[in-house]
């Protein structure tokens, strides 16, 4: 079978740029609660970075963060300012959880990509798996919202790490 051509996949890159500056977004601010985390626990940076990666979930991380925020001695300020940043960032997981655990299918044509969802659904009396979804214009446009969100919630995120004056 002949390899596609560029100018073939143009809308599927364009749904993989997306996708990838998503990433990179997504990352570069879970990464900030390794501050929060070393912060909230009284522990150095480095210390911080090992419990960070031994967790290897992002929700465990923010449940982490989450409950060091409530332990008695974090005052009520700074626990709603860490609640708040760690309840915007699980808001922002629907999105990217969707486009990092399907496939792509392209058209040869270069018309719309289709998104495959790699789940079952349980039903009753069935289970649904293969969800096919266009990656077209409406779905690029959720795609950089979000990553506007991820931006802004990052500079949120330093503010409050200086803020608390956590380590840098």
């Amino acid at each position: 079978m002949p390899r596609p051509s560029n100018s073939d996949t143009g809308a599927l890159d364009e749904v993989l740029l997306r996708v990838g500056r998503l990433n990179y977004t997504w990352t570069n601010t879970e990464s900030l609660f390794i501050h929060v985390m070393a912060g909230l626990a009284g522990m150095d940076k480095e210390t911080a970075v090992v419990v960070f990666l031994t967790l290897n979930t992002t929700a465990a991380r923010l449940d982490l963060v989450d409950r060091l925020s409530k332990l008695p001695r974090v005052p009520d300020e700074e626990r709603r300012a860490v609640t708040a940043l760690t309840q915007r960032f699980r808001k922002e997981s629907r999105l990217r959880n969707k486009y990092n655990h399907c496939i792509y299918s392209f058209d040869p044509e270069g018309r719309t990509p289709l998104t495959i969802m790699m789940r079952i659904a349980d039903r009753k009396d069935e289970i649904i798996m293969g969800k096919q979804e266009p990656a077209g214009e409406d779905q690029l446009s959720q795609i950089d919202e979000t990553i506007g969100r991820l931006k802004q919630l990052n500079l949120d995120i330093w503010a409050v790490i200086r803020a608390q004056g956590y380590p840098l």
